[in-house]
């Protein structure tokens, strides 16, 4: 009989009954432990120093892999700076989704999805992101699009389609669904984020500041939009 390759991963029994696990190894460059521990480090870098001060050299250092490692999971800096983006996405849409499909009324929807918006928006690790993109983007534009893309166009996508639900049932009347999303979103960070952005305020909103702006922006939002029942 052939033996069974060796990298095969399963359970299987031996003569007294008992299961033994297999466990196949990680192919190079798909350790998900090993990618994490260089992305904290790459994140440690790129936030202390920025992008163009930053070298491979100093992500292994901080990392604690060796270059030939840090070159399996990532081809250059920009594919790892982009990695970092792919992660700050999926943080701050864990549970985005979810939270807009639940049975809630369109105002509280609104209202969590505000403020969740603004405080992920405004916070230390996303502002020093965007100063990051916003310093190379005229030398890689295509950095600075799909920083867009990942984040923002997603952010509307995601309250778009809750749009589009409310109208199809009748309780919104939006003529332009998109335009509407960007509005929203306009309007609860109106007055913080740029401030924040620019350097103009040096700490992130408070709960209080944060509860006056999506409330206000809501009670906009809704006045525009919601229809009234005559």
């Amino acid at each position: 009989m052939a033996e069974k390759p060796a990298n095969t991963s399963r359970c299987e029994g031996d003569a007294a009954g008992k299961v033994k696990t297999r466990y196949r190894r990680h192919a190079a460059g798909e350790d998900p432990a090993k990618r994490g521990q260089i992305l904290k480090g790459a994140m440690q870098c790129f936030m202390e120093n920025g992008f163009d001060a930053t070298s491979m050299n100093e992500v292994c250092r901080a990392a604690g892999v060796s270059k030939g490692t840090l070159y399996v999971y990532f081809t250059d800096k920009v594919d790892l700076f982009e990695a970092l983006v792919a992660e700050e996405r999926d943080r701050m849409f864990e549970g985005i989704e979810a939270l807009l499909k639940q049975d809630l009324p369109l105002r509280e929807k609104l209202v969590l999805f505000g403020r969740l918006m603004v405080e992920v928006l405004c916070s230390d690790r996303v502002i020093r992101s965007q100063r990051i993109v916003a310093g190379i983007v005229e030398r890689m534009p295509d950095v600075g699009a799909r920083f867009y893309d990942v984040a923002a166009r997603r952010t509307n996508a995601s309250l778009a389609e809750l749009l589009e639900r409310e109208s199809a049932a009748g309780r919104v009347d939006i003529p332009d669904i998109d335009l509407a999303a960007s509005q929203f979103s306009e309007l609860v960070c109106a007055g913080i984020w740029r401030a924040r952005l620019f350097g103009k305020r040096e700490t992130p909103p408070s709960t209080a500041e944060i509860e006056t702006h999506v409330q206000s922006a809501v009670g906009m939002f809704l006045r525009a939009y919601e229809k009234r029942v005559e």
